[in-house]
Formats: structure tokens, C-alpha cells, sequence
């Protein structure tokens, strides 16, 4: 694992090198400072999940935690973002949210983002991408909570990342023109991903985001996706991978369950993404395979097992009378364990879900969605925790 990342590292440098000896002059070929080049923007999200709800033990810790229970508004998010091109070759991107919480407080600030795009040739197709920013695995899950569809990512590949960040370096290429595809696949509402490159190589903690690393080894990933033009529409195909060792924190593990000394388990995965965006009707589909830790209630031991699952989305994107109206059906499969809960959790989950995103303008947005939800997670306090049920959910966003 050292010998990617000493190689990784020198590359990083001596790019770094190359771009210093070529601009020995910093903001003289600007025509504003760079403090004139910041911007601002955000969005914040209020959901309320209690009007139809038949199972109040059903919840989602990694989704939703105002699942289940005496439900009631809770913000989901609250995002300012910091961003700017402060240098022709450099752009930095800072968004902390407000909605985070710590046990039954809640509303505490925390970083999401915070980093610096360094771009190696003059029209950027070339960058590094250096502090904490999404791991580029999953199209869904590098997709903004403020363009997704559904209220809540899918188990199969979310439970890769928590938070979908870490620290780390990555570097991306793309040619400029499909750097302005991603950029239109967002900007023009088809729910794009955003631009993570057409290749993407990343070196990354792999405790996740605002977590200390718990052991001396690092994650490594890779990414390889392309938006095809096919007469009107447009079509994106990617694969990706990662692999490392995670380390369970020791408060993580309940008293009386067997695990390993060091507490560190291999952390490997592949996963397949399809999508068709919707002019108007598009489709979206991902699988992942891989291993990791997972509770065993048999063995009562904290195991290395197989993991496997993904999602199937409908949706459309029809613009009625200066609005725009997105339905959709999703319907997600996941089986193995999240190595982020308590004891790294097992997981048999199977879901369908249905809603409606409304947007009477570009800065407020209405969904409504209903769940069906099938959920077997099972840990040492609670071995045999087998939920089912439905539930109506609603969210009501401000974009600025």
C-alpha cells in the first residue's frame, strides 16, 4: 500500500514544480483579486416523515434519523458553500453544514467540504484535487443532496462512504468539453453527478470524513466514466473501485463481541453505474460488489462476509407551464454490513419507493415521497431486528 502512495505522492510534486516554473507570476494575469473571485451559495432542506407512518421501530441511522419514533420537522441539511477560481490553474471549494447533530443535540456546525483544485495545464483538464471532498465512488453518491431526486442515497453504495467524503489526494482528467457536459447535466436540471472526471484516481484516509485515522494504511480508488451523446439523449456508463483497510473505533463495538485485536478489517469493493438522463425519461441503475466487516449473530464476532447490492430508478423531467415536475420510482436491494454503525451492522434490505419533486421556481423545491421499506440490521444489542413498513415523507427545499 506505501509503494501507490510514494509514487503518488512524487507525481503530486513534481506537477506542483511544473506549474510554478510556467507561471512565475501569480495574480498579474488576473483581472480581479482574488478576494473578488469568492462566491457564496447553499440550500437547506426541512423534512417532516410522521404523517402516514405504520412502523415507529422502522428506522435508517445512515439515511434519515427522523425515521421512526415520535417523528417530528427536522432539518436534514443546511449548506452555505464557499467557492471560487482564485488563480486561472486554482479553485477552492469550502461548504460546512449547519443540520449536523451529536447524540439528541442537533444544528452543530461540521465541514462536509474543504478543498483546492490545482489544475496542471491551462485548461484545467488536468487536476489535483487535494483535502476533503467526496471519494469518487458511485454516481449517486457523488451526486449533491441539493440535485437528488430521492430523499436519501441507496444503502448498496452509500454504505461504502459515510458522508461520502474523506481527506485525501485525488487527481482528475477530462477533456474540456465533457467538463462542460457534467457542468450542463446539472446546471440545466437533468440531476447530473457534477464533474468528477472522466478518470479519477484517489488516494484517501478511509475512516471517512471528520474521523481520525486509526490506522497507518490508506484507501486507494479508481474511476472510469464518459457521457455519451446518443441522438438526443445522453448516456453515462462507469466502473470504480476501491480497496483498504478500515479499523472499527473501539466504542463502535459492543461488550461481548469477538473481533479482531487490532480492530481492523480489508474493505474492498467494485460497483457499475448506468445512466440515461431524463429528456424527459431517463433511467438509473447501480451495483456494487465487495467485502467487508459484518456482524455475525450466529458466531457473535465481527467477520469479514461478502456484500453485495444496488438500485433500479425511473424518472422523468417534464416541464410544465414555467415548472418543472420530476416523478420517479426507485427500487433498491442491499445485503452485508456497514462498517460505520454499531458492531458493523448486517444488512438485508429490500425497498420501493415513489415520489414527486416540484419546483414552481429555481429556488424552492417540494418532494413527496412514499416508502416501502424491508429491513433486516441486526448487532449484538439487537440480534433479531427484523422491521417492516411504510411510510410518507416530505421535504421542502430553498435553494440560494
Amino acid at each position: 500500500m506505501k509503494k501507490p502512495l510514494i509514487v503518488f505522492t512524487i507525481i503530486f510534486c513534481c506537477s506542483l514544480f511544473s506549474i510554478a516554473q510556467n507561471n512565475p507570476t501569480s495574480n498579474d494575469t488576473l483581472e480581479k483579486e482574488w478576494y473578488e473571485e469568492i462566491n457564496l451559495r447553499g440550500y437547506a432542506q426541512l423534512r417532516y416523515n410522521g404523517l402516514i407512518q405504520t412502523n415507529p421501530d422502522l428506522t435508517c441511522e445512515q439515511c434519515d434519523k427522523s425515521w421512526g419514533g415520535d417523528s417530528d420537522f427536522f432539518f436534514r441539511r443546511i449548506r452555505l458553500v464557499f467557492y471560487g477560481q482564485i488563480h486561472p490553474r486554482v479553485y477552492f471549494y469550502i461548504q460546512p453544514d449547519f443540520a449536523s447533530a451529536s447524540g439528541s443535540n442537533q444544528h452543530f456546525g461540521q465541514i462536509r467540504d474543504a478543498y483546492v483544485d490545482v489544475g496542471l495545464d491551462s485548461k484545467n483538464e488536468f487536476r489535483f484535487r487535494v483535502g476533503q471532498s467526496k471519494v469518487p465512488f458511485g454516481f449517486e453518491n457523488m451526486q449533491s443532496s441539493q440535485n437528488r431526486l430521492t430523499l436519501d442515497r441507496n444503502d448498496a453504495l452509500n454504505s461504502a462512504l459515510r458522508n461520502e467524503r474523506d481527506l485525501g489526494v485525488f487527481f482528475y482528467w477530462a477533456p474540456k468539453k465533457i467538463r462542460e457536459r457534467f457542468s450542463m447535466l446539472v446546471k440545466d436540471g437533468y440531476k447530473g453527478s457534477g464533474d468528477y472526471g472522466v478518470f479519477g484516481f484517489g488516494i484517501y484516509n478511509g475512516q471517512t470524513a471528520n474521523l481520525e485515522e486509526l490506522n497507518n494504511k490508506k484507501h486507494i480508488v479508481a474511476r472510469l466514466a464518459y457521457p455519451f451523446e446518443i441522438g438526443t439523449q445522453i448516456f453515462e456508463a462507469g466502473i470504480q473501485a476501491y480497496t483498504g483497510d478500515y479499523t472499527i473505533d473501539s466504542k463502535q463495538i459492543s461488550e461481548g463481541v469477538q473481533h479482531r485485536e487490532n480492530n481492523t478489517y480489508i474493505d474492498q469493493r467494485f460497483a457499475v453505474s448506468a445512466i440515461l438522463y431524463p429528456k424527459p425519461f431517463g433511467i438509473q441503475a447501480e451495483y456494487n460488489f465487495g467485502k467487508g466487516p459484518e456482524f455475525d449473530k450466529v458466531r457473535n464476532s465481527i467477520e469479514v462476509q461478502n456484500l453485495h447490492g444496488g438500485y433500479l430508478m425511473l424518472n422523468a423531467k417534464l416541464p410544465i407551464n414555467r415548472q418543472l415536475v420530476y416523478p420517479f420510482a426507485k427500487l433498491q436491494y442491499y445485503n452485508g454490513g456497514k462498517k460505520h454503525e454499531l458492531d458493523a451492522r448486517s444488512y438485508d434490505v429490500k425497498e420501493l419507493e415513489f415520489g414527486l419533486e416540484w419546483q414552481p421556481y429555481k429556488s424552492i423545491e417540494f418532494v413527496a415521497a412514499y416508502t416501502f421499506s424491508d429491513r433486516r440490521y441486526e448487532d449484538f444489542i439487537n440480534p433479531d431486528n427484523h422491521q417492516k413498513g411504510s411510510l410518507l415523507r416530505l421535504q421542502f427545499q430553498v435553494n440560494f
